[in-house]
C-alpha cells in the first residue's frame, strides 16, 4: 500500500481520518471510494489503526494506512494536506485534530463552534453509518455510491478446511451486543446436527466465551479458532464459510463486505443505523427495544431474541451459496476527476469566519 516511488509521494496529500475498528472501515469504504474516485492524483493516507492495514488495501480505495489513535493529535508526516476528511464523528474535537494539521480543505459536518464549517452538511442523528459519510461527502461535491461496500479478501489455504462451514462469532466490544455463549452454543449444536462443519471464532481475549460455544454444542477444541487468526486471515475465513452467525460487531461487516450470508443479532443499536443493506443474504433480528450501547450486560432487547429465531433465519438462508473468494476486490474502484467546481479549495482553520 505504500507508495512505490518517490514521484508518488509528491502528489498532493488526501487525509482521511477514521481511527476507529472493523467495522467502522468497512462501513467507510463507499466513502473511501468516493474519495478515490475524486481525488485520482492525491496520495490518499488513511489516518488510522495500523492493524487495519491489510484490510484497508482491498478497498483499493487508499495508498497506505498511517497509524493514528483516536482523538490524537495527527503525526507531523501529515500536515500540510490538500484534502483531510473527518470521517470520525460529529466533532469538534475530530475536526480540530485536523484543522490543528492546516490542511488546505476540510470536508467535514457543520459545526457551529467551528466558524469555518458553517455551511458543510448538517450531522443527522440515526442515519445509518454508510448513508451518513457518502451524505456528507455528497455535500461536498464529491460523489459517494453507498452500495459500494464489498470487498473480497483473498483465498487463504490456511483455513481451507472450513470452506462452506457455519461461523459463530459470539463476541462483543460491549457487554451489551453479546448474545449468551449457551444461546451460540445451542445455534452451533443445531447446525452440527443438519450435517454442518462449525468453526467458532473470537479475539485472544474472547477464547473463553468461544470454548464455552464449543463444548456447548460438543465441537472439538480444534474447531475453535478465537486467538488464533491474525485479521487477514480471518477477514478470508469468512470469505471462504457458507453462513456468518453473530452479533453486532466487526464480523458482520466482513460478512456484508465478502457477501457472505449471515444473520446478526442486534441491541442495544437498531440496524437502521449499523445493519447490512437490504439484502436477502444478510437478516438482521431485532425486538425494537434500544438501550445503553455501552451497558455492562446483555442488552434487554438483545436477550428477547431466541434460538429458533435464529434457527428460523438460518433456514431462510438454504438457498444462498458462498461466493467464490478471489485475490481481488469486488468490482473496480471509479477513476475520474470530480468536475471542476465541485469540489471548490477553501481554507478553513478554527479561527477562521465562516465562509460567505
Amino acid at each position: 500500500m505504500a507508495a512505490a516511488d518517490g514521484d508518488a509521494d509528491r502528489r498532493p496529500l488526501l487525509v482521511a481520518l477514521r481511527p476507529l475498528g472493523v467495522g467502522d472501515l468497512l462501513t467507510g469504504v463507499p466513502a473511501l471510494r468516493g474519495l478515490a474516485a475524486a481525488f485520482p492524483e492525491h496520495r490518499r493516507v488513511l489516518a488510522a489503526p495500523a492493524y487495519l492495514g491489510r484490510l484497508a488495501a482491498l478497498s483499493g480505495a487508499v495508498d497506505s494506512v498511517h497509524h493514528v489513535e483516536a482523538l490524537r493529535p495527527l503525526p507531523e508526516a501529515l500536515h500540510g494536506a490538500d484534502v483531510a476528511v473527518d470521517l470520525h464523528g460529529r466533532g469538534p474535537a475530530s475536526h480540530r485534530i485536523l484543522l490543528a494539521a492546516s490542511p488546505e480543505r476540510l470536508l467535514a459536518f457543520e459545526r457551529h463552534d467551528i466558524p469555518c464549517s458553517e455551511g458543510f452538511p448538517p450531522w443527522w442523528p440515526g442515519e445509518h453509518e454508510v448513508r451518513r459519510w457518502c451524505r456528507m461527502l455528497r455535500g461536498h461535491g464529491v460523489p459517494c455510491d453507498e452500495t459500494d461496500l464489498h470487498v473480497r479478501p483473498p483465498y487463504e489455504p490456511a483455513v481451507a478446511e472450513w470452506d462452506g462451514a457455519t461461523l459463530i462469532h459470539p463476541g462483543a466490544a460491549a457487554r451489551a451486543r453479546r448474545w449468551p455463549p449457551d444461546r451460540f452454543g445451542a445455534v452451533a449444536a443445531g447446525e452440527r446436527s443438519k450435517g454442518r462443519t462449525v468453526v467458532v471464532t473470537g479475539s485472544a481475549g474472547e477464547r473463553g466465551i468461544a470454548m464455552e460455544v464449543a463444548a456447548t454444542a460438543g465441537l472439538p477444541a480444534e474447531a475453535v479458532l478465537a486467538g488464533r487468526l491474525d485479521l487477514a486471515q480471518l477477514a478470508s475465513l469468512v470469505a471462504q464459510v457458507g453462513r456468518v452467525v453473530c452479533g453486532d460487531t466487526g464480523v458482520a461487516h466482513l460478512a456484508t463486505s465478502c457477501r457472505t450470508p449471515s444473520v446478526v443479532l442486534f441491541g442495544p443499536v437498531p440496524p437502521s443505523e449499523w445493519g447490512p443493506p437490504p439484502n436477502p443474504r444478510h437478516i438482521a433480528l431485532w425486538k425494537g427495544v434500544r438501550g445503553d450501547p455501552h451497558g455492562r450486560a446483555p442488552d434487554a432487547g438483545l436477550l428477547r431474541i431466541g434460538v429458533d429465531e435464529v434457527f428460523s433465519a438460518l433456514s431462510d438462508l438454504d438457498r444462498f451459496s458462498p461466493v467464490p473468494a478471489g485475490p481481488v476486490p469486488a468490482g473496480p474502484v471509479p477513476t475520474g476527476p470530480v468536475p471542476t467546481g465541485q469540489v471548490p479549495p477553501r481554507m478553513c482553520s478554527e479561527g477562521s469566519p465562516a465562509p460567505r
